[in-house]
């Protein structure tokens, strides 16, 4: 008595889901509509593909800051940031990020320059990353108050990675702007 027994042909190995995580984005605009652009792009980032979740500070209005140090002279900024809940790869998520600047007309001629839209991946959960395009956290996060005070007001809590909790960083920045 023979039998035919087939085998079933191997699965394929099954796609790791990752998990998520809690992305901090800086926004800001100079030229143009500036609350529009923000609450805008912040829309568009909300409907990407594995973002289940965005949350938006207020609107803070900044003076332009330029390589040389403040520009009163200059367009003022409006700044917010968002806390995003995504399951996309962070450099995934910063080329979405670049595209949707893209969309707004970003224009990359001067190195902070003015600028319709800035989109800054400031951190991704607890991650770290040193790459020629990604850098977790945002190299100089630690020293913008126009990232850290709306980060804070959506989360107390907050810490930067290899910062520490972002409250005290916020009062040393404020302490030393007098």
């Amino acid at each position: 008595m023979s039998r035919n027994l087939t085998v079933p042909p191997a699965m394929p190995p099954a796609r790791r889901i990752r998990p998520n995580a809690t992305a901090v984005i800086a926004f800001g605009a100079n030229l143009g509509d500036r609350e529009a652009t923000i609450r805008g792009a912040a829309e568009r980032i909300a409907r990407l593909p594995l973002v289940d979740d965005l949350r938006l500070s207020s609107l803070h209005e900044t003076v332009a800051l330029r390589l040389d140090g403040p520009d009163p002279d200059a367009p003022g900024y409006i700044n917010a940031v968002a806390l995003v809940t995504t399951r996309l790869a962070p450099d995934i998520l910063l080329g979405m990020l670049h595209a949707i600047e893209d969309e707004y007309g970003r224009e990359r001629r001067e190195r902070w320059g003015d600028r319709t839209l800035d989109l800054d991946l400031i951190a991704y959960g607890d991650e770290t990353a040193h790459t020629e395009t990604l850098h977790l956290p945002h190299p100089r996060a630690a020293e913008r108050l126009f990232v850290l005070e709306p980060w804070l007001e959506l989360d107390p809590d907050a810490a930067l990675p290899g910062s520490g909790p972002i409250a005290p960083l916020v009062a040393a920045l404020r302490e030393r702007e007098g």
